[in-house]
């Protein structure tokens, strides 16, 4: 099975040697041929959630042309896999550039997505002893739609305790220039975030999206907190 990697921002500039490569190895673990179109970019959601929907057309467009050989797309976002599906949405009266953007769509998953309605892998056969809880990414849940499948792949995470967090379906505080627009209000929902996962007693916090970890993780790094941040494939990728 041939997969094109959508890396994303984040993953490539700040977590590229944990996260991408954990996503890499384990899509290649389960047969799948990777490759790495180097011409893929943002995906635009910073523009368009700011409302520059125009200038977001012109990113889509750049994406869906470098993705369009593409058997399946797979990242390791879910809020950045859900903005690849709302570009139907900003070609609503160009109905050449809305169906590219549907089969791009089609073909578009989030890592656990892909591992748990593609391949049919609920258990990828890791191993972490540690006490941990996971973060329900706002994009991720509510746009995409996908809750299920990271919780199947992490019950079967040998050695893993896990506990809920409290108050799971709140916002970390991100939303990407939310949180450099609403300082303030960012900063009373993170740290509300923070007091949840202590609330847990959890040692680990797992999440899918690298924004709402890199925001929660610099505030338990800020208050010097004890708990260590990880996403979820270097949580599936961990023997």
């Amino acid at each position: 099975m041939k997969v094109s990697l959508f890396l994303t921002c984040l993953a490539d500039v700040v977590y590229p040697a944990s996260v991408g490569k954990s996503t890499v190895e384990i899509l290649e673990r389960f047969g799948c041929e990777v490759d790495f179109p180097k011409k893929q970019t943002c995906c635009g959601q910073p523009a368009f959630n700011s409302g520059y929907h125009r200038e977001t057309k012109e990113v889509a467009k750049h994406m869906i042309n470098v993705f369009r050989d593409a058997k399946y797309v797979v990242s390791p976002s879910g809020s950045c896999t859900s903005m690849l599906h709302e570009y139907i949405h900003l070609f609503e009266d160009d109905p050449e550039w809305k169906q590219k953007a549907e089969e791009l769509k089609s073909k578009s998953y989030e890592l656990t997505q892909f591992l748990v309605n593609v391949l049919k892998i609920n258990d990828v056969g890791a191993k972490l002893q540690a006490k941990a809880t996971y973060h329900t990414s706002c994009h991720m849940t509510r746009l995409l739609g996908v809750k299920d499948a990271p919780m199947n792949l992490l019950r079967n995470v040998e050695g893993l305790e896990f506990t809920e967090l409290p108050h799971k379906e709140q916002c970390c505080g991100f939303g990407g220039t939310f949180s450099v627009k609403m300082v303030p209000i960012s900063e009373q929902m993170v740290n509300e975030k923070v007091q949840h996962i202590e609330e847990s007693d959890a040692e680990v916090l797992i999440g899918a999206d690298l924004g709402c970890l890199m925001n929660i993780g610099g505030r338990i790094n800020r208050q010097g907190k004890q708990i260590k941040v990880m996403h979820i494939a270097e949580v599936l990728n961990s023997k």
